[in-house]
């Protein structure tokens, strides 16, 4: 008996939506591509500044940004929870509830906050050293760790702002202001890039710091894009009434209570999994030695430039679907979610190709040993090969979560990690002798499984519901 619609089965052709869609996509994913491309772009002038200092200072910089990752996603994860209902009450027309939920951001973000900068003033040098090994002919391994920890112990500063950014911007976002944030970016970007310049590498006067400019520029620009968004959040309350009156009290109703924690661990939980995963992979990838370090570093901030359009579509699924969800319209809902879906990967398959062609010369830019650039673009290559998959489950990841199963998308995303993608990266470096290059390949490319556990998912439909029903 052939499947109804509303059971997960679509046709082909339902998948290509009439311009008006694909307009009201692009006027909330272009905003976040921009301000994801600004930030990438000048993070990897950033990167290219540091690298231009030499390997060990770039190593160093690139170990401590991997623990900090960690952290923001953590940050991510527990916003979004939060984010979820927030959505779906903006969607709803209801600013108290959007209101009460930016609240609970703020308080599940300070309680992160602290935690972590503790774990990491105290533990920093440890974690740091647990990248560091030989096995390459390049790098000094002592020095790496110094600037590491000098890096790091000016970044935890730079965590404050960060915390309490994620909760303005993500609720804008959840409400469709997506250019408020882009501004805000683009204006932070742009000190940190001036900084930067004078800061590392003691133009203008200014003492020549390395990696500590580079901290401080960075710490110094969070705190601008923190000022612009709040400022003009509060400011302009006639297009975010939610934000009136956000500070007079922090008392939310334990029913909404219960119900954002019910949805934030197991975010906060897979964030915080999925980023450990990731570092375990890095860290056992390290092991055949500092090049590979310093090659991942210049290979993921490559990466990053390219990857913004799948990034921003993903978003537009959280957002778009989230609303439609809110009101009601739960079929159109997932019908909106296949077409970003099918829209992004297609999208991705010709970012990738440029990225294949284009990506590899990049690493002739940085100022270090030809070892770590030859590793550096065959890494970009690989991922350029698989970033249809990375855009596939990115957009899935997002749409699952828009209907705030969770618990389903921690196991999605967190259980492949930890039992399949981890332990292979372990198996591969620990008992066998293929290069650095292939087991990188073959790590990436076993997110097929994944790819083959969403589609399963998403034709079961069982993410597809409203959270705000009265």
């Amino acid at each position: 008996m052939k499947k109804s619609k509303d059971q997960g089965t679509i046709k082909l052709r339902e998948l290509i939506a009439e311009k008006d869609f694909y307009k009201k996509v692009l006027l909330i994913a272009v905003p976040i591509m921009l301000q994801n491309g600004i930030t990438n772009f000048v993070g990897m002038l950033d990167n290219i500044m540091v690298g231009r200092v030499g390997t060990e200072q770039m190593s160093g910089v690139s170990i401590v940004n991997q623990l900090l990752f960690i952290v923001m996603l953590m940050l991510f994860g527990a916003t979004s929870g939060a984010g979820v209902i927030g959505a779906q009450y903006y969607g709803k027309g209801d600013y108290k509830g959007v209101r009460d939920t930016f609240r609970i951001k703020l308080m599940i973000s300070a309680i992160i906050l602290v935690l972590t900068v503790i774990v990491l003033y105290i533990f920093g040098d440890d974690l740091i050293s647990m990248f560091l090994h030989e096995g390459s002919e390049s790098g000094d391994l002592e020095a790496t760790l110094r600037y590491g920890h000098d890096y790091l112990m000016v970044m935890l500063i730079g965590q404050i702002p960060l915390a309490i950014e994620f909760s303005y911007s993500s609720t804008l976002r959840e409400s469709g202001e997506t250019a408020l944030p882009m501004k805000a970016s683009v204006a932070a970007v742009f000190v940190n890039l001036v900084l930067n310049y004078i800061l590392i590498f003691g133009k203008l006067g200014a003492p020549c710091l390395g990696v500590v400019g580079a901290a401080i520029a960075t710490v110094v620009s969070r705190f601008v894009q923190l000022f612009i968004v709040a400022g003009y959040s509060h400011t302009h309350l006639e297009k975010n009434p939610y934000f009136e009156g956000t500070y007079r009290g922090f008392k939310v109703s334990g029913a909404m209570l219960g119900k954002v924690i019910v949805l934030a661990l197991p975010l906060m939980m897979n964030e915080t999994l999925w980023s450990l995963g990731v570092t375990t992979q890095n860290a056992c990838l390290s092991t055949r030695g500092l090049a590979v370090v310093a090659g991942m570093n210049i290979s993921v901030t490559i990466n990053n430039v390219f990857n913004i359009i799948f990034i921003a579509l993903g978003d537009s699924v959280a957002i778009l679907v989230g609303q439609l969800f809110g009101a009601g319209k739960v079929e159109e809902g997932k019908l909106t979610a296949y077409r970003i879906i099918a829209f992004s990967t297609v999208i991705t398959i010709v970012m990738g190709t440029i990225m294949f062609f284009v990506g590899p010369f990049f690493p002739r830019i940085y100022k270090t040993y030809d070892e770590v650039k030859a590793l550096a673009g065959s890494m970009i290559k690989v991922s350029a090969i698989v970033m249809p998959l990375g855009a596939y489950l990115h957009s899935t990841y997002f749409a699952i979560r828009a209907g705030g199963k969770t618990f389903v998308t921690f196991l999605f995303d967190s259980g492949f990690m930890w039992v399949i993608a981890v332990p292979l990266t372990f198996i591969l470096v620990r008992y066998t002798t293929l290069n650095a290059i292939i087991v990188y390949a073959i790590v990436l490319s076993a997110d097929i499984v994944k790819v083959i556990i969403g589609t399963i998912l998403l034709k079961s439909g069982i993410w597809a519901r409203s959270l705000v029903d009265s």
